[in-house]
């Protein structure tokens, strides 16, 4: 594993966020690797693995995941309180223009950092995201987050996320599986396996099925005229292939790139994805 640094910084609430920072060439941009809903800074463990030293490359831990403090309000589990204490990173940090990874929830947060900082960005990529969520997937989301289960081995716990998550991986091995459940699981104090996040992030869940709609669409125009790659899952059941149409045509420039075999997300170490990166990176620098 490549070396790492880990760093940390206040939100305007008083939480103490923590950040892996991968050292990298300071003549370009870093590299911001945001992750999905209930993932982690571990999960670009083999993105850094494999460009640290040519990029820094910052991987995240929003509030309430890995190694970020949880918040005292569970109201405070939003996509506009997660970009203001993004804000609050590059502030706190001196960053300038980051080319941003963003998985799911985190291509979200790259879409409104597109839409209020776009001189922040000098490249993005969107990971299997896009402005409508397809509500198949949303359910299927709903129907495993939050649920507290712990597990008294890992295999107990690569189980139970194949049970879940099998249908988006059809061809991962039990080693793989491991793999994700020790990027997003850790052993609790109690000696039992866990989810590795606060799991009040749910409630923004049931908050989202009553609240309106909000239109993110000016987020994708607002991504033209910078290097941008559109990852979607051959198998995804959260990036309609509609939207996914769409969202190329608004963005005639960008790399598209369906990545076969998997669902939602793809992790970003499939050879298509990590060719994607590379492409997206050429452009950049």
């Amino acid at each position: 594993m490549t070396a790492y640094a880990d760093r940390f910084w206040t939100s305007r609430d008083g939480l103490k966020l923590h950040f892996r920072d991968y050292p990298g060439r300071d003549d370009r941009p870093a590299m911001l690797c945001l992750p999905g809903l209930t993932r982690n800074a571990r999960d670009f463990e083999h993105v850094a693995d494999r460009l640290a030293g040519e990029w820094r490359v910052l991987c995240v831990d929003l509030r309430g995941r890995g190694d970020s403090a949880y918040a005292k309000d569970s109201a405070s589990y939003n996509p506009l309180q997660y970009a203001e204490d993004l804000g609050e990173l590059f502030d706190q940090h001196g960053l300038d223009r980051v080319v941003a990874i963003g998985t799911s929830l985190g291509g979200l947060l790259t879409m409104i950092m597109a839409l209020t900082v776009p001189q922040r960005l000098a490249g993005a990529l969107l990971n299997d995201v896009g402005p409508e969520i397809d509500p198949a997937g949303l359910e299927r989301i709903r129907g495993y987050v939050g649920q507290g289960r712990s597990f008294p081995t890992w295999m107990h716990a690569v189980r139970a996320l194949e049970e879940s998550q099998g249908s988006a991986f059809p061809g991962y091995t039990v080693a793989q599986w491991l793999a994700v459940a020790k990027r997003c699981m850790a052993l609790g104090d109690n000696g039992r396996i866990l989810f590795d996040y606060d799991m009040k992030i749910a409630d923004l869940l049931t908050a989202e099925q009553a609240a309106p709609p909000v239109d993110l669409w000016p987020a994708i125009a607002a991504l033209q005229g910078r290097p941008v790659s559109l990852l979607r899952g051959a198998l995804s059941d959260v990036l309609a292939p509609a939207v996914y149409q769409r969202m190329a045509a608004i963005l005639p420039d960008a790399d598209t790139v369906t990545v076969p075999g998997v669902g939602h997300a793809p992790m970003l170490d499939e050879p298509e994805s990590q060719a994607a990166i590379d492409r997206l990176l050429a452009r950049v620098a």
